[in-house]
């Protein structure tokens, strides 16, 4: 069955107790405004505005070590991750309602549910 997939963005993440701060840092360095410095209410995620091409953004507190690593967004996670993991991808953990893979380079990457199209390019088909 055909699916459609594309980056939703990069996240940050935060080996940091003070998320406001990691914040206002990476807000100035990227020079893009905090939209949300409590997205969800957990104190986890501080989402920014005003990202190029649309695309989503955010700091996250984690507890493994920092590093940025990007989201791929799907209207089928499962055959979204069936054809990642094809091309060489494993999961390593499922989250609330996402899976955390890894490259075949070792890189962690996230797959995702498609947001709302809001006017970014269509997302690439795979039959």
């Amino acid at each position: 069955m055909a699916h459609h997939s594309r980056l939703a963005g990069f996240i940050i993440d935060s080996r940091s107790d003070d998320l406001d701060t990691t914040a206002r840092f990476w807000s100035a360095a990227l020079g893009l405004r905090v939209a949300d410095p409590d997205s969800g209410g957990t104190g986890q995620y501080a989402e920014f505005a005003g990202v190029p091409g649309d695309l989503h953004v955010e700091v996250q507190k984690v507890d493994h070590p920092s590093r940025v690593h990007l989201d791929i967004e799907t209207d089928d996670i499962d055959a979204e991750v069936a054809r990642l993991e094809a091309l060489g991808a494993t999961r390593v953990a499922f989250v609330k309602r996402w899976w955390v893979m890894q490259a075949p380079d070792g890189q962690r990457f996230c797959v995702v549910p498609l947001r709302d199209d809001n006017g970014r390019p269509a997302p690439h088909r795979w039959d």
